[in-house]
């Protein structure tokens, strides 16, 4: 890159900041956690604001910390063949991996529920968080089709046993009186086109052979079988019910978590698939009926589950030119992302088929049965989606997708009681809203990584716990986010307090940074 070139710097630290022009405070509040949330009702929520370019030979900074901090900016002077002592972290614009396609969270019937259950003026405010320009920059958006356990029922648009021609597909009233509008409201404040990502939990139980939405069970008959094309074209009806509200979408996936439906017992809405099952449902049916249809240019992604179970699923559907030929990609959720490391399950799939990119459609903190439900105020929660998101970065996925968008005070509503946190906690009582800690990590991300941004090559000059990845956009500037898990960062013996003290960077670059610490 040239002497002109621009770097966004977003780093988690603890050092005082000033705020941007536009930004306005967060109106912090604790609840006995290890850092706060910040307030937002009908009149008034912080907000970064629009984010602008530094001058040549100045840098941006945006700071998150568990003190308090939150996307709190800077601006300073890059050092030119600085001989300082510090870290040293160097760019290689010459090394070039994957392209952004975007970050965003889950219109799930409890998300809608809640941004509903707000007055209007504090529903335009939750919504312009997420999707404005003065918001954290959410480009999609992930649709469960029908039912999951974020719903207070269980349903299916196609829910007349028998009905193969689904003469009686019908939307629900979820979809009609709230998914469908909240989603048309946040396009309108999107300054582009939102990236919609539908997966379905269930086929409707008369096509199963457990004949029940939940528990174990899967299509009856075999792919190229009458209850396989019924199930792919119930996708193609999906689209276009949706279509008729001027809602499009970037993508299908094969199935939420096509694992759960091969366990006993299952408590919520599942269906089950194996690899090979799923290949040729893909093959036989999925594929013909999209690309037959009016959205033949929906991509399908197969998988959407945990990431251990690659690269085997990878291998078994793509090896196939017959169901590779209508895939485009490979969707991974977070849960259990520590059993597995990421080079041997997402470094060998992008090695193996390079074509086909990885994105990653699911996550959420308090899942787990050790650390169950809502957190307010929970830093660490912070710090594990931040290092999530780096090290899928890191490891060719092109995007990240949040779970719900926003969830009540106990974590729901959800009709199993499978309650867990979200960016966004509604006290509907009060009127009001809470932006948690994984709100402003996920923005570290969302807000400055736009669509196009192509990672980099990045090193340091010496060991260090921090981590980081490196992007440059197509504006020319150079996006560099640091995440720093530790009190302090050990540096020649000595102990510093302050990513700003120890990190230097490639004079060849004028920076903006992210700092989280």
């Amino acid at each position: 890159m040239s002497s002109s070139s621009v770097v966004l710097v977003l780093l988690f630290v603890s050092a005082p900041l000033v705020l941007s022009a536009g930004s306005s405070k967060c109106i912090s509040r604790s609840f006995g956690h290890d850092s706060v949330v910040c307030e937002c009702n009908s009149t008034y929520c912080d907000s970064v604001g629009s984010v602008q370019l530094p001058p040549v030979g100045r840098f941006s900074s945006y700071l998150s910390s568990m003190e308090g901090s939150r996307l709190e900016a800077r601006e300073g002077q890059v050092q030119k063949n600085s001989s300082g002592t510090g870290l040293r972290l160097t760019l290689a614009s010459y090394q070039k991996y994957q392209k952004i396609r975007g970050f965003g969270g889950s219109m799930t019937d409890a998300a809608a529920i809640n941004i509903l259950s707000l007055s209007a003026a504090s529903q335009d405010q939750l919504l312009r968080q997420y999707f404005s320009p003065e918001g954290i920059g959410y480009s999609v958006v992930r649709v469960p089709m029908a039912s999951c356990d974020f719903s207070t029922r269980l349903y299916t648009y196609a829910d007349s046993p028998g009905d193969y021609s689904l003469d009686n597909f019908t939307l629900a009233a979820e979809d009609v009186h709230m998914k469908i509008p909240l989603l048309q409201r946040a396009q309108a404040l999107s300054p582009g086109r939102l990236s919609l990502l539908a997966s379905a939990w269930s086929a409707p139980a008369w096509m199963k052979t457990n004949g029940a939405l939940t528990g174990k069970g899967s299509l009856k008959g075999q792919p190229g079988g009458k209850e396989h094309k019924a199930w792919a074209q119930y996708y193609v009806r999906f689209l276009e019910e949706y279509s008729k509200h001027n809602l499009s979408f970037w993508a299908v996936t094969t199935g939420n978590e096509p694992s759960a439906g091969r366990m006993t017992n299952y408590s919520f809405q599942a269906l089950g698939f194996t690899a090979e099952e799923q290949r040729d449902w893909v093959s036989l049916d999925l594929g013909p009926a999209l690309h037959a249809s009016p959205f033949p240019k929906t991509h399908i992604l197969i998988l959407d589950d945990n990431r251990l179970l690659l690269p085997y699923w990878a291998r078994v559907v793509l090896s196939d030119i017959h169901a590779g030929r209508y895939i485009h990609g490979v969707a991974v959720h977070w849960y259990l992302d520590g059993v597995v490391p990421a080079d041997i399950s997402l470094g060998i799939t992008h090695s193996l088929y390079p074509e086909y990119y990885l994105f990653a459609t699911e996550a959420c903190a308090g899942w787990s049965p050790l650390d169950r439900g809502v957190k307010l105020g929970s830093w660490d929660r912070a710090e594990q989606y931040a290092h999530d998101i780096i090290q899928d970065l890191n490891h060719h996925v092109v995007g990240w997708t949040d779970w719900n968008l926003a969830l009540d005070q106990t974590g729901g509503p959800n009709w199993v009681k499978n309650f867990v946190d979200s960016p966004v906690i509604v006290d509907s009582k009060r009127d009001v809203f809470y932006k948690q800690p994984t709100f402003y990590s996920l923005a570290h991300f969302s807000k400055f990584l736009l669509e196009g941004s192509q990672r980099v090559g990045v090193s340091a000059s010496t060991e260090t716990d921090l981590e980081f990845t490196a992007f440059i956009r197509t504006d020319g500037s150079v996006v560099l986010i640091i995440l720093n898990r530790y009190t302090t960062v050990k540096q020649d013996g000595n102990t510093q307090n302050h990513l700003h003290d120890v990190v230097e960077f490639s004079t060849r670059f004028t920076h903006t940074h992210s700092y989280i610490q």
